[in-house]
């Protein structure tokens, strides 16, 4: 069974935010937690896709959810976890 990718789930204000700790600079903004999850979602799928055109290294997903040093900031709202099964090969 492949693990996903654990994404952190932040609200400022009326809008949420998403980014996964282990694919610095994949973010995604949506105006609803579902929303935002498929955002991010597509955002991850993206990422990854161009990191692998690129040549470059795909980060694994190494962050688990309820590790004692996930450290959440006082915006979140929520953590989940993307399985991205179809990226791992």
């Amino acid at each position: 069974m492949s693990e996903g990718y654990v994404v952190v789930l932040e609200r400022e204000g009326t809008v949420y935010g998403a980014y996964s700790p282990d694919l610095p600079g994949c973010v995604a903004v949506g105006e609803s937690l579902e929303e935002t999850v498929r955002l991010m979602r597509e955002a991850v799928i993206q990422h990854v896709t161009a990191l692998r055109r690129a040549g470059d290294r795909v980060p694994p997903p190494t962050t688990r959810l309820g590790a004692p040093d996930l450290e959440l900031p006082a915006t979140a709202v929520g953590i989940v976890e993307l399985e991205l099964t179809p990226l791992a090969a």
